[in-house]
C-alpha cells in the first residue's frame, strides 16, 4: 500500500497544499482539478459541489488519485490512490468545510468558509487510500 521516504501525512498538512484530483469521466476521459483538503486519519476529506464534473464522476467511479507536490528544490510529492465515499449529510458537510476553510483561509474566515460551502448541493468526499507514494529530495 505505501511506497514512501517521510511522512506524507506531515507533508500534506504542513502548509495548505492544494491537491490535483484525478478523476474518470463518464465516457473515460480523464479529469484533473484542484481541492481544498484536510485529514481525517489515513483518510483524504475534501468537498465538491455535486452538479460539478468531480461531483458526477465521483458518484459513477469512486477510483480517484490525488498529487500534492512541492515545486520548489530540492522538490517533493505525495501521490494517493483510493477509492472515494460520497455524503451530504449536513452536520458533515458544515464541519468539514468550516475545517477546510480554516486550513487554506485562515482561522478568522473558517466560519465564513463553513457557512458559504457546507450547504445542500455540496458533496462531502472521503478518500480511503488503496496506495501511496512519497518521495522527497527528487533533485538532490
Amino acid at each position: 500500500m505505501a511506497e514512501h521516504d517521510f511522512d506524507w501525512r506531515q507533508f500534506i498538512l504542513e502548509q495548505p497544499r492544494t491537491g490535483k484530483l484525478a478523476t474518470v469521466r463518464a465516457d473515460g476521459r480523464p479529469h484533473v482539478a484542484p481541492v481544498w483538503v484536510d485529514l481525517d486519519g489515513d483518510d483524504v476529506v475534501f468537498m465538491t459541489g455535486e452538479s460539478s464534473v468531480k461531483g458526477r464522476s465521483l458518484r459513477l467511479d469512486p477510483r480517484v488519485a490525488i498529487c500534492f507536490d512541492d515545486e520548489t528544490p530540492p522538490f517533493a510529492f505525495v501521490l494517493v490512490e483510493g477509492k472515494v465515499q460520497v455524503s451530504n449529510d449536513l452536520g458533515e458537510l458544515r464541519h468539514w468545510a468550516t475545517r477546510i476553510g480554516g486550513r487554506y483561509m485562515g482561522p478568522d474566515r473558517a466560519e465564513e468558509f463553513g457557512a458559504r460551502n457546507g450547504v445542500p448541493g455540496e458533496l462531502l468526499v472521503r478518500v480511503t487510500p488503496d496506495k501511496i507514494v512519497a518521495h522527497s529530495d527528487i533533485g538532490g
